[in-house]
């Protein structure tokens, strides 16, 4: 059915002169990995830094001190609280970052 679709999708935007991208989906891609995700309030810092894009050990040991000093994260955007982590970091890790169980 999603072939069908994109398919249509296609046709529909060559008949229209539209340029258009399907986006990929990850189960139709040979050797896509499935998204990594962490609770940033129970990882500690390297398993916080392999599973982030961006997080270096550096940044991810900020994030471990930042919630031992001021207590768990209730959302991912509470993260921009810690030094060297903005909000386009938290765009980038989208889906990646868990809070809760």
């Amino acid at each position: 059915m999603k072939s069908n679709l994109a398919v249509c999708g296609t046709l529909l935007c060559l008949a229209l002169g539209l340029a258009c991208v399907q986006p990929a989906l990850a189960q139709d891609m040979p050797g896509a990995e499935e998204m990594v995700t962490v609770n940033v309030n129970e990882a500690d810092a390297e398993t916080i830094a392999e599973a982030l894009v961006g997080i270096g050990l550096t940044k991810a040991r900020a994030i471990v001190d930042y919630r031992e000093r001021y207590g768990r994260f209730y959302s991912a955007e509470e993260l921009t609280a810690v030094k060297g982590i903005g909000r386009s970091t938290i765009n980038k890790n989208q889906g990646r970052i868990k809070v809760e169980d």
